[in-house]
């Protein structure tokens, strides 16, 4: 009975992290309350390790053709000087520059993040703060596209994901938010929010490896852990989808009344 428990445990925060990573309202931040509600414990990184690696991976399914497009017309850049190639190589410019913040922020505070505010009051908290932030840009309609992004929306949008280190401040929506704000259009704020994912969530992947590795009870958790890792593959990949054609009817007011009512509920009697 303990290790059907543990199977179903694994499996449901795999799926709730999954289908909440791409959508703005904190991934994290719902891992916390779900401990916190059911009493739920994972020990160690590896749980939270494999289930972002899922999700990256149905991230570069979903935009495997910008992928292998940015590669191509990057590298055709950078030894012809191709004119037609420019844009591209600009916009991944402008992905590694958005990354640093995120990069340097979160080396400086990721353990006073993971001890101070990874608790459920925390969470209450931020989530209203990000239900504000998608009421603010909920009827912004862009006009920038890809090639008319500038160095300083980018670093905009990457201090932008910063903040969203913190539990309850969704990645996605943060820097949507602030892509809405420069004044990208909704398909390239979708674009160059997830992009930016890709680099972040690598990083972390690689800067693990250690930690999954040294894991004493890696053996034990096996199963659970490539179950959870599974399912949050499925449920971002299709998550994901659904959410960019809410981004394209713009219904994202939404998301607003889930982060608002779920933030004062946990306030209120979490």
């Amino acid at each position: 009975m303990t290790e059907i428990w543990l199977l179903i445990k694994y499996l449901f925060l795999g799926l709730v992290q999954g289908f909440t990573e791409p959508i703005p309202i904190s991934s994290s931040g719902h891992l916390v309350i779900l401990q916190k509600i059911f009493g739920i414990e994972i020990a160690g990184l590896s749980f939270e390790i494999l289930v972002n690696f899922g999700s990256l991976l149905a991230v570069l399914i979903i935009y495997r053709k910008d992928i292998f497009r940015l590669i191509q017309n990057g590298l055709r850049y950078m030894t012809t000087k191709d004119s037609d190639a420019i844009g591209d190589f600009q916009f991944i410019l402008y992905l590694v520059i958005a990354t640093i913040p995120t990069g340097i922020l979160g080396l400086l505070f990721e353990d006073y993040i993971e001890e101070e505010l990874s608790t459920v009051t925390v969470v209450g908290f931020t989530l209203l703060i990000t239900g504000i932030a998608l009421w603010i840009i909920r009827n912004l309609r862009g006009r920038k596209n890809d090639s008319e992004i500038t160095v300083k929306d980018a670093i905009i949008v990457g201090l932008a994901q910063s903040v969203a280190l913190i539990p309850g401040i969704s990645r996605s929506g943060a820097t949507i938010v602030a892509s809405m704000l420069v004044g990208m259009k909704i398909e390239t704020a979708l674009r160059f929010s997830f992009l930016l994912y890709i680099p972040v969530s690598l990083g972390i992947t690689v800067l693990s490896v250690g930690d999954i590795v040294g894991n004493d009870n890696l053996s034990g958790l096996a199963i659970p852990l490539i179950l959870a890792f599974a399912a949050s593959i499925l449920a971002t990949y299709y998550s994901l989808r659904w959410f960019m054609n809410i981004m394209k009817r713009g219904n994202l007011k939404y998301f607003t009344f889930y982060c608002l009512i779920v933030g004062i509920l946990v306030i209120l009697f979490l």
